[in-house]
């Protein structure tokens, strides 16, 4: 790696990536070039861009992705319901492909030989990072330094900032920040305390949400307006994709819902604990099978339900620009053509509640078939019987068999 002579590195301005700064132009001796993006994280990004100027950096790009994230990475998966392990809506991991994208994109710009990221040697997204990379550019080299230096604790990049004059937000004494990442889909909380799968977090921790025993007692209901799987609308008044997620954030993170706490199986072969608001994602999840409901076939909604937990997987290893990812991705939009609609959601103190939904002539419900008064001959239950019959032959072969 000594004949790389300007890498772009994916800056925060936090820690990590502040320490990640000073150490590339100690250890590499090179040019760095900074990577901020606006993914909907809700801060101020321009303190990144007086850091990376204080620490002598020429070029220096701060991208507002919001639009595009929204739009190209987390409704795609929104359509096809995705959930790793039963819970989790992979706020993070539907972040790193676009991260990704564009680290290799200023790469090319700027004639760059490499790329560097602050994901540590343990987690998930070196892997997320690298593979995209990888696969938008096959030559390009990464520096990850999480696996190359001695700084292997966070109380040990604190002291390292402090040593070298790197400012540090959020710095408490000698007790380091939780581990946290934004956008505009959820915030994450690693470390400290929640190291212990027993500690509850402390209620200070949370940034999106109020607990469900302080939300209000009123409910709120949103009314949801689906176009091709897509929300639209919300409550009729039409919403970019961001938009959307910014609006749904805040009514149900007001209303408390959104709250995680779990303990999953990453990539790496450990298993972590991790906290996660994601209000919005919450919503969105609960509505839009309830919208499928009413407009897809049964055996398309069931098919996808068996390919989802593949899908999740894809995207929470780092798979995105995967032709395996692609190709599901194809079905899935396909899927969603007849997806259009209404859906009505009550959200009260944590909870989503689906109070209605409307398809029109997209809707395969039929009242008249479903109803439990006269059909007008609509669907005859005699029918049935045959029907019964002829799935219970071979079991009951088997029965006189004795088997």
């Amino acid at each position: 790696m000594s004949d790389i002579k300007k890498v772009v590195l994916a800056y925060s301005g936090g820690l990590d990536t502040s320490v990640i700064l000073k150490w590339l132009q100690d250890v590499y001796d090179c040019e760095v070039v900074t990577f901020t993006a606006d993914i909907g994280q809700g801060e101020e990004l321009e303190p990144a861009r007086a850091k990376a100027t204080a620490a002598g950096i020429k070029e220096i790009y701060i991208d507002d992705l919001r639009e595009e994230f929204a739009r190209d990475f987390v409704f795609p998966m929104f359509r096809a319901n995705t959930i790793y392990e039963g819970e989790y809506l992979l706020g993070t991991s539907i972040a790193r492909p676009l991260i990704a994208k564009r680290l290799i994109e200023i790469a090319n710009e700027t004639g760059a030989d490499a790329v560097s990221h602050g994901a540590t040697g343990k987690g998930n997204d070196q892997v997320r990072f690298e593979l995209g990379a990888y696969a938008l550019r096959p030559d390009i080299k990464i520096i990850a330094p999480w696996r190359e230096w001695d700084l292997n604790s966070r109380q040990k990049l604190l002291d390292y900032a402090e040593q070298h004059g790197i400012a540090v937000e959020m710095k408490k004494g000698k007790t380091s920040p939780y581990s946290m990442d934004a956008n505009s889909l959820h915030i994450s909380y690693e470390g400290r305390i929640l190291e212990n799968p027993w500690t509850e977090p402390e209620e200070d921790m949370w940034r999106w949400s109020v607990s469900p025993e302080n939300a209000p007692d009123q409910a709120t209901y949103v009314e949801l307006s689906y176009q091709n799987g897509d929300i639209v609308a919300i409550d009729d008044v039409p919403h970019t994709p961001h938009q959307v997620m910014e609006k749904l954030n805040k009514i149900a993170g007001a209303n408390g819902v959104g709250r995680l706490d779990i303990v999953e199986n990453r990539y790496v072969g450990m298993k972590s604990r991790g906290c996660y608001e994601t209000p919005a994602g919450t919503v969105m999840l609960k509505a839009h099978r309830a919208i499928e409901s009413l407009t897809l076939d049964r055996e398309v909604a069931h098919l996808k339900d068996e390919l989802m937990p593949r899908y999740a997987s894809l995207i929470y290893n780092g798979y995105w620009w995967s032709p395996e990812r692609a190709m599901l991705q194809t079905m899935i939009n396909a899927s969603q053509v007849n997806v259009n609609g209404k859906v009505r959601v009550k959200l009260y103190k944590g909870n989503v509640i689906v109070v209605g939904r409307a398809s029109g002539t997209n809707s395969l419900f039929d009242e008249n078939i479903a109803t439990f008064e006269e059909d007008g001959g609509a669907y005859n239950q005699k029918d049935a019987e045959g029907f019964i019959k002829l799935n219970a032959l071979r079991m009951r072969i088997a029965a006189k068999k004795g088997r």
